[in-house]
């Protein structure tokens, strides 16, 4: 079962300490263990744990990266907010 949250609970993610958390499309990966096998280098993705980082992905990335790597790192999908 895939686990749910809350943007706050992603962006208290931001260090190795504890954990680095990103959000990608709703989904939330824990890029932790990964830093270091990052092609694009581990100071990136230091840079945008704790937040979305959805337009800086597709930026560089394209559906097949996501498919590859979301079994592995996916840890859950954030919470939709209230919507009116």
């Amino acid at each position: 079962m895939s686990k749910t949250f809350t943007p706050a609970e992603v962006a208290s993610h931001k260090t190795p300490d504890q954990g680095l958390y990103i959000i990608v499309d709703n989904s939330v990966f824990d890029v932790t263990k990964f830093v270091d096998e990052h092609p694009g280098g581990a100071k990136i993705l230091k840079r945008v744990a704790g937040k979305d980082a959805s337009k800086q992905f597709w930026k560089y990335h394209n559906e097949s990266v996501l498919k590859k790597y979301s079994p592995k790192l996916k840890i859950g999908e954030v919470k939709d907010a209230a919507k009116l």
